[in-house]
């Protein structure tokens, strides 16, 4: 409902990364006051960010910092009515090689996210999950009933910070609503995602290295992922919730990778890398999502099909193919 956003100051944390800059442009399109807070840079830059229009661009209050900076944040959320907050480190290899900064950017950042809403009485807090926390599902679909496990860095850190937000919650009432989104993909995805990292190689070369190829996920187009965070801020009596965003469908790796080469017209051949590979009793074997809480309690349910949503980021990329170094591997 644009009535509802007319006018409205938001926070988003994270808001140069994938999922964020997609929020800022549509919190901007419905008419919302909108401020980003991006990792701070001496070059200036904005993240992807930079890749909205500049008639948008140049209507959003933009911040760098640092998620870690009590003050940085407790300045960049006074007066905001919601707070989405996106801002953490999100790569699962990165965490393996530098897991305190990961733990102190996603632990200590969501805290100072709570400990702000708090004091300033915020409205609404949109606290970002993801469903790594929920680990290789022990049963299927999985809901948010679901036993959270850390086989990675990463996913302790988000389990953590989950945590935290439910502490908040349940300690001083602070508003917090969680969203689990399910493997987002689409536009402006950097290849350390496995779809981008498909189709740049289909795309480009006649090899696509992947790594697992037996593991299966829950792709969620990026537009329904953004309309399941605006849902999640404006639905009511919600508070204290954690919703999962998923499709409720699964897909095998190497499944994936033989549509998107069927859609890009190439003749692409998988190779297994190594090099992609995560320890052994750290591979999250497989996620699928149970959405019905989301649907019942917020009113989400997503509207893209996993084709429908390949070919437009298939077109994206295809465009865009420069900003990609492809083949290489990013984490």
């Amino acid at each position: 409902m644009a009535s509802f956003w007319q006018g409205k100051p938001v926070l988003v944390t994270g808001a140069g990364g994938f999922i964020g800059s997609h929020l800022v442009e549509q919190l901007h399109a419905r008419g919302a006051k909108v401020r980003a807070f991006v990792r701070y840079n001496s070059r200036g830059e904005a993240g992807l960010l930079r890749q909205l229009p500049p008639e948008t661009l140049a209507q959003i209050e933009i911040i760098g910092g640092d998620i870690r900076d009590s003050s940085a944040i407790l300045k960049s959320s006074e007066g905001a009515d919601v707070i989405f907050h996106l801002g953490a480190l999100i790569s699962i290899p990165y965490s393996y090689v530098h897991p305190r900064e990961v733990t102190e950017s996603n632990i200590l950042g969501t805290l100072n996210v709570l400990e702000a809403a708090r004091l300033h009485k915020t409205l609404r807090v949109i606290h970002t999950s993801t469903s790594e926390v929920y680990g290789t599902a022990r049963y299927a679909p999985i809901n948010e009933a679901h036993p959270l496990q850390g086989q990675s860095p990463y996913s302790a850190s988000k389990i953590g910070a989950d945590k935290l937000a439910e502490s908040f919650h349940l300690s001083f009432n602070v508003p917090v609503v969680t969203v689990r989104p399910f493997n987002t993909f689409g536009p402006r995805q950097s290849a350390r995602a496995v779809i981008p990292t498909i189709i740049t190689q289909a795309l480009a070369g006649k090899v696509i290295k992947l790594g697992n190829l037996d593991t299966t996920r829950d792709f969620t187009y990026i537009e329904d992922t953004v309309d399941g965070f605006l849902k999640a801020a404006q639905a009511e009596g919600v508070e204290g919730g954690t919703f999962n965003l998923g499709t409720g469908a699964e897909i095998r790796v190497g499944d994936l990778a033989d549509r998107i080469i069927s859609a890009t017209g190439t003749q692409a051949r998988v190779q297994v890398d190594a090099l992609r590979l995560r320890p052994e009793k750290s591979e999250v074997f497989r996620l699928i999502s149970d959405n019905s809480l989301a649907k019942e309690s917020i009113g989400w349910t997503p509207r893209f099909s996993l084709d429908e949503g390949l070919g437009r980021t298939i077109a994206w990329i295809r465009d865009h193919l420069d900003l990609y170094q492809v083949g290489k591997y990013e984490f």
